[in-house]
């Protein structure tokens, strides 16, 4: 779909080029070369992800964002959950001399729900 919305635009700018308006064709050209760049950076972040997971006796996080994976594991009784106290403010989790923070996918209304289900799931 990309090289087609290129194709039609540098067709058009072609035409308006051949018609004495030379400035088109090079706008058209930094215009598709601009979509194909944030195109690019799109698909970097669109497999971006927090995942929580738990064990019996460990809490693992693990982000990944534009390819890079950080693992965090947390023994479960030394772990201390922060919930946000600003509405822009992420979810602090720290122990072993870690810490992490997550919720950034998560909608700011949310994320202080989200402290409170992962205390009780560490409590279980």
């Amino acid at each position: 779909m990309y090289l087609l919305r290129c194709g039609v635009s540098l067709v058009v700018a072609g035409f308006f080029w051949s018609q004495g308006a030379t400035l088109v064709l090079p706008f058209a050209v930094v215009e598709s070369v601009a979509m194909g760049l944030a195109f690019v950076v799109h698909a970097r972040h669109v497999t971006d992800r927090e995942r929580i997971s738990f064990s019996r006796d460990r809490l693992v996080i693990e982000q990944e964002s534009a390819g890079c994976v950080r693992r965090c594991e947390f023994a479960r009784h030394a772990v201390r959950v922060e919930p946000p106290f600003g509405c822009d403010q992420l979810i602090e989790v720290r122990g072993n001399g870690q810490r992490v923070r997550i919720g950034r996918f998560l909608r700011a209304d949310l994320r202080p729900v989200l402290a409170r289900e992962i205390r009780i799931a560490l409590q279980d």
